[in-house]
């Protein structure tokens, strides 16, 4: 008991002389703290050290397997949905293996007790091979919902780029204003290219077009044909910039109404199903009372 209260007494005055220290801490030493401050900066991390080792992993793997026969690498999805090729591909790698190695493994009890050895292998080479293209339609269907959510920034984009045209502002200065005001990783990726058409030294529409071939959206290609007509024929695009804005959002929403209805109809077979199963939980009474009379 008194070694017990003692080691509690230690414990609590270590704790409060901690707390006291903390609360009270001294002002450093000013000598220290000036050659800290004029130490020489560290060196710059080189660009393998500033990447992780999954990333190195993949380079590793899209190096020797980039031509290989059967393996393909969506750019234009993967650029996207800001995925790298060589973190796709090793994601791919490992669900592969995983698949494979799995089922033997999982299987090692049963191969004692005479389960034939080809069954496991034959499972596990099934698994890679699905897993080898899972991530391929998970991209798939990302990069799908991406350019949807891509296609209503954009009819917003043309409304915002006609109201600037409409004010007397230049086809340039327009897309540069409304760029600004949205919000947004589409509104991001216009930014961007915008920015870089200063850099190049090339027109905006040379850079939406650029962009356009590079992730795969078609309603930016139609902005960068109009805006691009506006500035060598002097037209003005407003009441087109508009219809378009109009009859993208008429595609988007007949878009979304075929989901919805391909997604009732998916839901007709379970109802159909489930109101079987009811019909039969009701008349299964009757019918085991009438085979046992």
């Amino acid at each position: 008991m008194p070694v017990a209260a003692l080691l509690s007494g230690a414990v609590i005055g270590a704790g409060i002389a901690l707390l006291v220290r903390e609360v009270l801490r001294p002002a450093p030493a000013l000598g220290p703290a000036l050659d800290r401050l004029n130490q020489p900066p560290a060196p710059a991390r080189t660009e393998a050290e500033g990447v992780d080792r999954d990333e190195l992993w993949g380079r590793w793997l899209l190096e020797h397997l980039a031509d290989a026969p059967g393996v393909r690498i969506p750019y234009k999805d993967l650029a996207l949905t800001g995925t790298t090729p060589a973190r796709f591909l090793l994601t791919k790698a490992a669900l592969a293996a995983g698949g494979l190695l799995l089922p033997p493994l999982s299987t090692i009890p049963l191969l004692l007790l005479g389960l034939p050895l080809y069954l496991p292998a034959i499972v596990g080479l099934l698994a890679a091979l699905v897993l080898w293209f899972t991530p391929d339609l998970a991209l798939r269907d990302k990069a799908r919902r991406a350019r949807a959510e891509f296609a209503h920034a954009m009819a917003a984009y043309l409304d915002l780029v006609a109201l600037r045209r409409a004010n007397n502002v230049s086809a340039e200065q327009a897309m540069e204003q409304a760029a600004q005001v949205g919000v947004g990783w589409a509104f991001q990726r216009i930014q961007g290219a915008l920015a870089c058409s200063h850099v190049d030294k090339v027109a905006h529409w040379e850079s939406l077009a650029r962009l356009t071939a590079e992730l795969d959206l078609p309603v930016l290609d139609d902005l960068a044909a109009i805006m691009r007509q506006s500035a060598d024929d002097g037209a003005s695009v407003y009441s087109t910039l508009r219809s378009r804005a109009k009859n993208l959002r008429t595609e988007l929403l007949a878009a979304q109404a075929a989901a919805a209805n391909a997604d009732s109809e998916k839901m007709t077979a379970p109802g159909a199903l489930l109101a079987v199963l009811v019909m039969l939980l009701i008349a299964f009474p009757a019918i085991i009372r009438m085979l046992n009379t």
